[in-house]
């Protein structure tokens, strides 16, 4: 129990400070940055962009990397519900406004479970994580995210042209 909690606080410790880095560097497609009074994190996604890439998502899959996740983007803002049908891993789901910001966290989303998990109105994207680590992480409700996928004329923080 104690080295694996150890593990956790030295993989929180390495995405925060790979974070700050990543953050004042360029933005890329494979990754998304996140910021808030909490701190900052860093994670490397896939980007579920086409409707069918959207209704597969993250199913099937028996794990996923720590600083891994996948961002779900839409081509407008809208209402948006998930569940969790043949998905194997306990996740969070942060979903995320036009100008980025994240605007509700369904913390450890119940694998297999069908049940609709409500994100919200206007909403531009999702972006999952394993289960549990926006709350290690500290991931709020209001905390920024970063990625070329958010129009720089409206993201509260757009990337650097």
């Amino acid at each position: 129990m104690l080295r694996a909690a150890c593990q956790w606080l030295g993989v929180a410790v390495w995405m925060l400070t790979a974070g700050i880095a990543a953050a004042q560097d360029v933005c890329r497609a494979d990754t998304v940055a996140l910021r808030g009074d909490w701190g900052q994190a860093r994670f490397t996604v896939e980007i579920a962009r086409t409707p069918d890439e959207q209704r597969t998502g993250l199913m099937n899959r028996p794990s996923m990397p720590v600083s891994a996740g996948m961002l779900f983007v839409y081509d407008r803002p809208q209402t948006l519900s998930f569940w969790m049908r043949n998905t194997l891993i306990p996740l969070d789901m942060l979903f995320i406004d036009a100008a980025g910001v994240v605007q509700h966290i369904h913390h450890n989303a119940i694998p297999l479970d069908e049940t609709s998990i409500f994100g919200g109105n206007d909403l531009l994207a999702v972006l999952e994580i394993n289960g549990g680590l926006s709350r290690r992480l500290g991931i709020t409700k209001g905390s920024v995210l970063r990625h070329p996928a958010f129009d720089a004329d409206l993201a509260e923080w757009p990337c650097p042209e």
